[in-house]
């Protein structure tokens, strides 16, 4: 009853206090799925507010601070459980995908000689975790505080053709430095892949409010993984230098995504998968850092695994919905996935995905968010300085409260 109460006052915190946010009623989540009960919680931590539903690990809002000293909603997502459960276009929409994220080749791998078969639900390969992957199960509640959320399923033996018990175990937390950390843990009773990834569809613009080819993005890696028609990796793992998957400097997402390339013409843009630089020792990956002139909002994305696919919502057709009641047109959102390598399974020159009986998986993901000092109301003192336009797009830790550099200025002045 007090954990009820709490999430409660978070809730009409949120509507009278502070900026205006629209929070989903709870009520359109309150219902039973596959004999278990689904809800929608709400969670604050430091300026953000998020809704989280148990089915499918789902955030369902995210709300951050924008250069006007309002909030914007920055992930796509539905008013109501059934738009979820039976979607009309994009399925993997603010879920956690897996037990293997992204494409097995063939739906086919082989462990110790066994081949086992999983679903073909992607042209002729496999997505995802299938038809039904941990995204359309309903988890159990593990915990729930003022700022957190945990969140537990077992994904049964054999269950779309995957060996062993997978039990899997998902924090996510909203911290005090303005950040959507996601914390992974699973294991399994036999030997078997695991590759689990948060697959938020985000627009730090506004849910559906802005083409993503005008926002500016940096992705933090001299090498990606080329694909075959059917976008499953060749096995190459090549050079960013002088093709349109070089991000390594801050550059708008639509500048080169018509080029005249075979990998962006089978993607229909980008959906691939970058190989990220390791970092120094005992710190996490900095990943990639987007940023909106629309809102001021820069998001940056930090992560301990090998991978990131970035996908630029090129699917999107027009079908389904948002919670603003626009649809979901052509490249108005994106997914930032960290993860291995897609088909890691079947690629022996990629990092391994498959675990022993008893072997822990782990994953940390983090997504922060800041307003570009350019943006800042507040000037800066003569001892500190603003960004540069290029600069507000690198790394977001040199931001502080007030909208300056600090000290330790990396950006350019």
């Amino acid at each position: 009853m007090k954990r009820l109460l709490t999430i409660a006052m978070i809730a009409l915190a949120a509507a009278s206090c502070g900026p205006k946010v629209k929070l989903v009623p709870e009520k359109n989540f309150d219902k039973e799925l596959d004999g278990k009960k689904v809800a929608l919680y709400t969670i604050k931590g430091g300026d953000l507010i998020a809704q989280v539903t148990n089915f499918g690990g789902r955030v369902v809002s995210l709300w951050v601070p924008n250069k006007d000293g309002g909030m914007t909603d920055v992930v796509l997502g539905h008013n109501t459980l059934e738009e979820y459960a039976e979607p009309d276009g994009e399925r993997f929409v603010g879920c956690c995908v897996g037990p293997v994220a992204n494409r097995i080749c063939k739906g086919r791998f082989c462990i110790d000689g066994q081949e086992y078969n999983v679903p073909i639900n992607n042209d002729e390969n496999s997505l995802h975790g299938g038809f039904k992957g941990v995204d359309m199960l309903v988890w159990d509640v593990e915990e729930v505080d003022d700022n957190s959320i945990t969140l537990k399923v077992v994904h049964p033996d054999g269950m779309e053709g995957y060996p062993g018990n997978i039990t899997i175990e998902m924090t996510y937390t909203l911290t005090c430095n303005n950040a959507l950390k996601i914390d992974y843990e699973a294991v399994s009773d036999k030997k078997t892949p695991i590759n689990l990834s948060h697959h938020a569809m985000i627009n730090i613009g506004g849910e559906l409010e802005e083409n993503i080819e005008d926002q500016i993005m940096r992705i933090n890696a001299d090498f990606y993984t080329p694909t075959d028609p059917t976008m499953i990796p060749t096995g190459e793992i090549k050079s960013v230098e002088g093709t349109p998957f070089d991000f390594r400097q801050p550059k708008l997402i639509g500048r080169d995504i018509a080029l005249d390339d075979p990998d962006l013409a089978i993607g229909r843009g980008f959906d691939h998968n970058w190989c990220v630089n390791a970092p120094a020792e005992g710190e996490l990956r900095d990943v990639c850092t987007v940023h909106s002139h629309r809102t001021g909002i820069i998001m940056q994305v930090l992560s301990d695994q090998p991978g990131v696919q970035f996908y630029s919502g090129n699917f999107f057709d027009g079908r389904g919905v948002g919670k603003n009641g626009k649809s979901y047109d052509f490249r108005h959102a994106l997914a930032i996935e960290t993860q291995n390598y897609p088909d890691a399974v079947n690629h022996e020159n990629f990092p391994c995905s498959v675990y022993e009986p008893g072997q822990e998986y782990s994953q940390v993901c983090i997504y922060k968010f800041s307003v570009c000092p350019k943006h800042a109301k507040k000037a800066c003192g003569k001892d500190k300085a603003c960004c540069k336009e290029e600069g507000c797009c690198g790394e977001a830790g040199c931001c502080e409260k007030d909208g300056c550099c600090g000290k330790d200025d990396c950006c350019d002045k």
